[in-house]
């Protein structure tokens, strides 16, 4: 009798390694509605590559998709992230004056994508 196969959570899938395959089977398992977009965006690197001669976009197109599914895949950097861009989202000012709010929350996004870079870099 063959063992049943396992489930895993986000969080414990291992960091996929930086080529565009690995990324984005990585991100079929932990956000499968971003698909498009990566592809999208990754057409975009490929013709800016191809345009400048140069490898830069392809490059930063890899750091960045690694970076938002290290954040997709730990739940620690998700919901922070969420919950600042939920902030955000809300945000108007012509209702109200909370600017100290939205800095906060700028500053969380911004500390959530370091954290998910340096991880990624190692």
């Amino acid at each position: 009798m063959a063992p049943a196969p396992q489930r895993h959570t986000a969080d414990e899938l291992i960091r996929p390694e930086r080529t565009a395959g690995a990324l984005r089977a990585a991100l079929a398992r932990v956000d499968p509605s971003r698909l498009d977009e990566m592809q999208r965006t990754m057409d975009e690197a490929f013709s800016q590559a191809i345009d400048h001669k140069s490898l830069a976009p392809i490059q930063a197109w890899l750091l960045v998709w690694a970076q938002n599914i290290e954040i997709a895949r730990r739940a620690d950097l998700r919901t922070r992230y969420r919950h600042a861009q939920g902030v955000l989202t809300s945000y108007d000012k012509h209702e109200h004056g909370d600017e100290d709010a939205v800095n906060k929350a700028l500053a969380e996004i911004s500390a959530v994508l370091d954290e998910a870079q340096q991880a990624v870099r190692g």
